[in-house]
């Protein structure tokens, strides 16, 4: 949990400095869990799609921003 509140907490700060982060959709794995496999592969489905998620959404407002800063 330690790093989630971590994660939180930069993103906080993110704001404060007027930072562009990524704000949605948020992706938060546990190890414990079974989310990863003994060679610290990603190994949840749900999880996995959370990142492909995340992935597209970045695509989007990297072109956002881009188009934006013209």
């Amino acid at each position: 949990m330690a790093s989630s509140r971590a994660q939180y907490h930069l993103r906080q700060t993110c704001v404060f400095v007027n930072l562009h982060p990524l704000n949605k959709p948020e992706v938060m794995a546990h190890s414990g869990d079974g989310t990863f496999d003994g060679d610290g592969n990603l190994v949840d489905a749900k999880v996995r799609q959370l990142v492909a998620d995340q992935m597209q959404a970045l695509v989007k407002w990297i072109r956002r921003l881009k188009s934006e800063s013209l």
